[in-house]
């Protein structure tokens, strides 16, 4: 947890997604992972920022919610696509079956 803001993936388990999606060439689990860390960090800034007291608080109190909404999302889509493509839970690993799709690809060079 950051804050108020709850967390479905540590910030380990985004990498090793983030790692195992690049090593096996599919990059849309990765720009998820990606997005949902750069989102912590935003999120963490308005954290800091925030004066209760003032109108700059405001602002950044409203970044901070509207950044823990995006985050929920993001996260509930990244479930989705890691179920879709069918990502070992437990461990985070890419399914052989796209592995193998890759170096297909791969092997059939451009066309």
């Amino acid at each position: 947890m950051i804050g108020d803001m709850t967390l479905r993936y540590s910030k380990e388990q985004l990498h090793q997604i983030t790692e195992q999606a690049m090593i096996y060439m599919c990059a849309c689990p990765a720009q998820v992972a990606g997005q949902l860390m750069a989102l912590r960090e935003l999120y963490g800034y308005q954290r800091n920022c925030s004066n209760k007291a003032s109108v700059m608080g405001q602002v950044h109190q409203r970044i901070a919610q509207a950044t823990r909404l995006a985050h929920a999302e993001l996260e509930s889509c990244l479930d989705d696509v890691l179920a879709l493509e069918g990502w070992d839970k437990a461990t985070l690993t890419m399914p052989e079956g796209l592995r193998q799709l890759r170096n297909q690809l791969i092997e059939s060079g451009p066309d």
